[in-house]
């Protein structure tokens, strides 16, 4: 079995057990020992916090001791440290992103700069000093570095963008507000930078960023669209990439979180295989791409679960039977 690693694993049951499933064995990682995703998992093992200076050392003895050849960061905390890190935890390989695609993925202004350097539609941005007269209300006040939409503000007007500006305890930009329809297109790259598929879901439904409902969409424009994003900024592993379907049929790209997507239940449910996929890389193989092939139509609606553990006599939790 290839053991593999999951870190910040938090609420992504859905995740480690995807995997669980697919033929791996699990070993979770958190700082929280009632993080719910760690009793899904084969192993569960308890790690300093991301900040903490222990902190990747602590994972490559997790690699050792387990035989880890894998290693899925599961949350933006720890994306962009394993990106510049990933060689302590040799021979594990990283599924993330290069440590210059995380930094700038993580700075949405420089990902803003990326995206228009290199050819992807972006909405008009600026940075708050430079936000021109003839800019189109409403415009979103955005953290450079936010996450689950926090620090989010919309301005109707000159009057609210002011007070929005001042306001913000966050680094920020400005943003034109998208008009049309919204999308997310969940990606898996390999190591050499090739999108194995790209899967578009609509967004029928989200909470505080996540998608609670959705459908998959083979929307080949969309599809391609997700394809040819994930290329050109060069992506390894997986991404989320969020775009809007405006009226001119343009096709803008608002972000690109470098991590398996909230909603992934749903492209898993609809055939992406990303779990296998990237099993397959772990093992060296070179998989062949298969872009577009998923099921249409299939809807995820997401609700609240538990797991429930009883405390065992040395501190830790086990689950309840």
């Amino acid at each position: 079995m290839t053991a593999v690693l999951f870190t910040c694993a938090g609420l992504r049951v859905d995740i480690v057990a995807a995997f669980g499933e697919a033929g791996a064995l699990t070993v979770a990682a958190d700082v929280d020992p009632l993080a719910p995703a760690l009793h899904v998992a084969d192993r569960i093992a308890l790690v300093p916090r991301s900040d903490d200076p222990g902190y990747v050392a602590a994972l490559a003895a997790l690699v050792r001791e387990h035989d880890v050849r894998l290693v899925v960061p599961l949350s933006d905390v720890d994306t962009a440290l394993l990106a510049s890190e990933g060689d302590a935890l040799t021979p594990a390989l990283v599924l993330g992103p290069s440590a210059e695609v995380a930094a700038t993925m993580t700075d949405k202004w420089l990902a803003h700069e990326l995206f228009e350097e290199r050819g992807i539609a972006s909405p008009r941005s600026w940075l708050p000093a430079d936000v021109p007269a003839d800019a189109r209300y409403p415009l979103l006040v955005k953290a450079r570095r936010g996450f689950g939409s926090r620090d989010i503000y919309r301005a109707a007007d000159a009057t609210e963008l002011a007070h929005h500006l001042a306001a913000t305890p966050v680094d920020s930009f400005v943003q034109e507000q998208c008009q049309g329809e919204e999308f997310s297109i969940d990606v898996l790259c390999d190591f050499e930078g090739r999108c194995l598929n790209a899967i578009p879901r609509t967004m029928l439904h989200s909470k505080g960023g996540e998608s609670i409902k959705g459908r998959s969409l083979k929307d080949w424009s969309l599809i391609e669209h997700g394809r040819n994003v994930a290329e050109t900024i060069g992506i390894r592993g997986p991404a989320n990439i969020q775009c809007f379907r405006e009226p001119d049929g343009t096709l803008p790209v608002t972000d690109v979180n470098t991590r398996f997507g909230g909603g992934f239940p749903l492209p898993l449910a609809a055939g992406s295989r990303f779990p296998e996929l990237a099993l397959a890389l772990a093992r060296g193989e070179r998989p062949e791409p298969s872009v577009g092939e998923f099921r249409d139509g299939v809807v995820m609606t997401r609700f609240y679960s538990d797991i429930c553990l009883v405390e065992q006599p040395d501190g830790t939790f086990a689950r309840l039977k």
